[in-house]
């Protein structure tokens, strides 16, 4: 099928407010996920992970798919993002165009789920491939670098780029995770666990990219929200073992938004592969 546009929109009706994913957030003080937890400090002495900037200029969650025309330059953009030390750059792959005759090898429910909470928390009336949303405040064409660049840089400069700094070390079997204290910002916000896989490339055998072979950078396969952050200053633990299993992951304290639905993104950090580390 030809593409429609620079932007592949797919139309949602509001009513549905019952789409899985769209539901209130636990009770804050219960963490939804015992993996990640806040305690005392190991008696071995942690190494500070491979440098990067404790407040980094903002985060790019790209929503994209396989089965999406318009789609591949903002995947090719996307790829210069995530090579970048002080930009947090996640690629969530949905679901909603595999229809077209492509099933998308690397999406999954969670991440059009993500989608459809951004959706519902800018008061939008749609979903739509290649989207990039920065700092969970706005959303831009993810395949426009006038607009991501332009869209980080301002937000860096007014105040709503990363104000909670986030330093990451480890010891041979666990991560640290140190998050800053808020200041006078807001003093509430989910800890999200945000695992990716290694890049790979894929060979498209069937819809509108069909034929290409496409390579993809940290494609989304797990997000966990795994405690709360308060606004003072917290260590996180997490097992080494949790970061081997996949291509690494990124850690995001994410304000709560109306009813529960994602806000804005207040500090950020990668924590790698051993190997990478």
């Amino acid at each position: 099928m030809a593409s429609r546009g620079p932007l592949r929109l797919a139309a949602v009706a509001l009513a549905l407010s019952t789409f899985a994913g769209a539901a209130p957030a636990s009770e804050p003080d219960k963490p939804q996920n015992d993996k990640l937890q806040a305690e005392k400090p190991q008696a071995e002495k942690p190494q500070a992970e491979k440098p990067q900037a404790e407040k980094p200029l903002g985060v790019v969650e790209l929503f994209t798919s396989q089965g999406c025309s318009s789609c591949p330059p903002a995947d090719e953009f996307f790829a210069e993002l995530a090579a970048k030390e002080n930009v947090v750059a996640l690629a969530y792959h949905v679901n909603y165009w595999d229809y077209l005759g492509w099933q998308d090898t690397l999406s999954n429910k969670e991440n059009t789920d993500r989608q459809y909470d951004y959706m519902r928390a800018f008061g939008s009336r749609s979903v739509y491939t290649p989207q990039a949303v920065i700092n969970g405040r706005s959303h831009v064409n993810g395949a426009s670098r006038k607009d991501v660049d332009g869209a980080l840089a301002r937000m860096d400069r007014t105040g709503e780029g990363m104000r909670v700094g986030i330093k990451v070390s480890r010891t041979s079997d666990r991560v640290m995770i140190d998050a800053g204290d808020a200041g006078n910002g807001p003093t509430d916000a989910h800890v999200v666990i945000v695992y990716f896989d290694p890049p790979q490339t894929v060979q498209i055998g069937q819809g509108e990219n069909s034929g290409r072979n496409l390579t993809y950078w940290n494609s989304v396969s797990d997000i966990q929200t795994a405690g709360m952050w308060h606004g003072k200053a917290q260590r996180y633990e997490l097992p080494m073992t949790e970061i081997a299993k996949k291509g690494g992951c990124a850690v995001l304290l994410q304000s709560v938004g109306k009813d529960g639905m994602p806000g804005p993104i207040l500090g950020a950090a990668f924590i790698r592969k051993p190997e990478r580390l």
